[in-house]
C-alpha cells in the first residue's frame, strides 16, 4: 500500500508551501521568468543561517529561487512522508530524519552537518531573576518549553533530567522560535532554546549557559528527498551547506562542528 497521501492532500500541501515559503527577504519568491525553484524544508533554528545560504546559492545560480519552509522538524518530516514536493530536508535531530529515512523518502544517507545545544533564554530585563537551570523550578516563574515530540523539546527533557530539575511549563510550543518569541515579548520569564536562537535575538533576549546542556547536544542531519523535483540543485545546495561557506555561516551563528 502506498505511503503517499491522496492527491487532494498533496495538492493542499503544495498550496500551503506556496503560501508559507516567503521568508520576508526575497529568497522565496516564485520562479518567474521560467526559472527553477529549490524547495528546502529546514528546522526553525536554521532560519537565519539557511536564509543567508539561500541568498548565496541564488547568487551562484541565476534564475534559481530557494523557497524555505522553516518549522518544527517532526511536523516537516510528517509533510514529507505525506508526499509534499520537497528537494532538501534539514532536521534538528537524527530521530526526526529517521522518520523520513524509514519511510523511504530520503535519497541516500543523511549527513550530520552541525550541532547545537540549549541555553536558558530570558528577557533582557530578566524579571524572574534567573541565574541558572535550578531556578527554573522556582514557584511562580513562567517557563516555556518546546513540545517533547520536537527536537528542542526532547533535548530540554534530557537536559532537565540530567540537572535533576522538574519544570511545569505554562506552555509547550511546536518549534523553538515560538518559545523564543514568548520570552522576547515578556510572556515568559524563561525558556529553553538553542544557543543560536538566543544569539540571533540579542539584545532583546539573553542566553544563559548551563553545564547539563552538554548531555543533550543535537546533531543536525541533511538529505536530498527522494523524487526531489530539483535533484541536481538539491545536491548542490547540500554541498554548499557541507562545504566551507556553510561551516563559516553556521559557526558564526553559534553552531558547533559536527
Amino acid at each position: 500500500m502506498s505511503k503517499r497521501a491522496p492527491v487532494a492532500v498533496v495538492s493542499l500541501l503544495v498550496a500551503v508551501l506556496a503560501g508559507c515559503g516567503d521568508t520576508g527577504d526575497g529568497t522565496s519568491s516564485g520562479t518567474g521568468g521560467g526559472g527553477r525553484t529549490l524547495t528546502v524544508f529546514a528546522a526553525a533554528s536554521l532560519t537565519e543561517t539557511f536564509t543567508s545560504l539561500g541568498k548565496t546559492f541564488e547568487g551562484a545560480h541565476p534564475g534559481v529561487k530557494v523557497r524555505f519552509n522553516f518549522g518544527g522538524s517532526s511536523a516537516l518530516a510528517r509533510q514529507i512522508t505525506q508526499g509534499a514536493p520537497v528537494d532538501v530536508f534539514a532536521a534538528a535531530s537524527p530521530a526526526t530524519m529517521k522518520t523520513v529515512v524509514d519511510a523511504g523518502d530520503a535519497a541516500g544517507a543523511p549527513r550530520v552537518f552541525t550541532k547545537n545545544r540549549l541555553v536558558i533564554a530570558v528577557p533582557k530585563d530578566d524579571p524572574g531573576k534567573v541565574g541558572g537551570v535550578r531556578d527554573l523550578s522556582r514557584p511562580g516563574l513562567k517557563i516555556v518549553l518546546c513540545a517533547e515530540q520536537v527536537p528542542c523539546g526532547a533535548a530540554a527533557k534530557k537536559a532537565l533530567d540530567a540537572a535533576g530539575v522538574r519544570v511545569r511549563p505554562v506552555s509547550r510550543e511546536q518549534d523553538v522560535k515560538a518559545v523564543l518569541t514568548k520570552v522576547r515579548l515578556g510572556e515568559a520569564d524563561a525558556g529553553l532554546v538553542y544557543r543560536t536562537d538566543a544569539r540571533a535575538a540579542a539584545p532583546q533576549v539573553r542566553g544563559i549557559e548551563f553545564a547539563e546542556a552538554a548531555t543533550a547536544v543535537n546533531g543536525y542531519p541533511i538529505a536530498e528527498v527522494a523524487k526531489a523535483p530539483q535533484a541536481a540543485l538539491a545536491k548542490e545546495f547540500i554541498g554548499l551547506v557541507l562545504g566551507g561557506q556553510g561551516r563559516t555561516v553556521l559557526t558564526q551563528a553559534g553552531f558547533e562542528a559536527p
